[in-house]
């Protein structure tokens, strides 16, 4: 079901499963590029675990997908904001975050999950490494610290993505948290580890079921 939140006066989009149920996690999906990369398999995620009766919630990130604000004013404090309004709109008792999506996990009071952790630097750098290779097709020749130094007084566009000094700054230093009610896991096959394919590596979006239901089945056995 396609619903929406309130974030600073403005109407935003998510979608939500089973919103009824004693057990509702919010998905937190991954930044920028990452997200539409993952963005099938996650929808299959909130599908199975509707199957046993846990609600989810999808939200878009203001300025992302089909929202309507602009992305080159957005910073992490208006994405922290949007993620606290979404689960107290949507009464989440659980959050699942995805690479990069748990930066924003932070100033949450519920337990917390997260797929791959990563800090804002390496996807920051990932992205600025694209926008050199693509630079150097058209014979333009551009380095990371200058491209960070344009960024950091004029904001930059990476990977499709406006992004304002504010937003670059807030990636570069951002890191995830500890604290209590948080399992982390990572791409394999051992016990702290979901089966599947890094999809966010993909060169397109792509789909791999083998994650969603290992997903799914370690976020029941963990808000059980």
């Amino acid at each position: 079901m396609i619903a929406s939140y309130t974030v600073a006066g403005s109407q935003e989009y998510c979608v939500i499963r089973s919103a009824d149920a004693d057990v509702r996690i919010c998905l937190i999906p991954p930044l920028f590029d990452e997200t539409n990369r993952m963005r099938r398999t996650l929808i299959e995620v909130m599908r199975l675990l509707a199957k046993d009766n846990v609600g989810s919630i999808l939200p878009d990130l203001p300025g992302c997908n089909e929202s309507l604000a602009d992305l080159s004013n957005m910073g992490f404090a208006q994405w922290r904001l949007a993620m606290r309004a979404v689960c107290k709109q949507h009464r989440a008792t659980h959050s699942a975050a995805f690479r990069g999506g748990i930066l924003l996990d932070d100033t949450l009071s519920l337990p917390r999950w997260r797929l791959a952790p990563v800090k804002g630097a390496n996807l920051l750098r990932t992205m600025l490494r694209t926008k050199i290779a693509s630079a150097k097709e058209d014979s333009i020749s551009h380095t990371m610290d200058a491209l960070m130094d344009e960024g950091r007084t004029n904001g930059l566009e990476l990977a499709g993505n406006t992004l304002s000094s504010a937003m670059l700054t807030d990636l570069d230093s951002a890191v995830p948290d500890d604290g209590p009610d948080i399992r982390s896991v990572t791409i394999g096959n051992g016990e702290q580890q979901i089966a599947g394919s890094a999809l966010w590596l993909r060169a397109e979006p792509d789909y791999d079921s083998d994650m969603a239901r290992s997903i799914t089945a370690d976020l029941l056995k963990w808000s059980e």
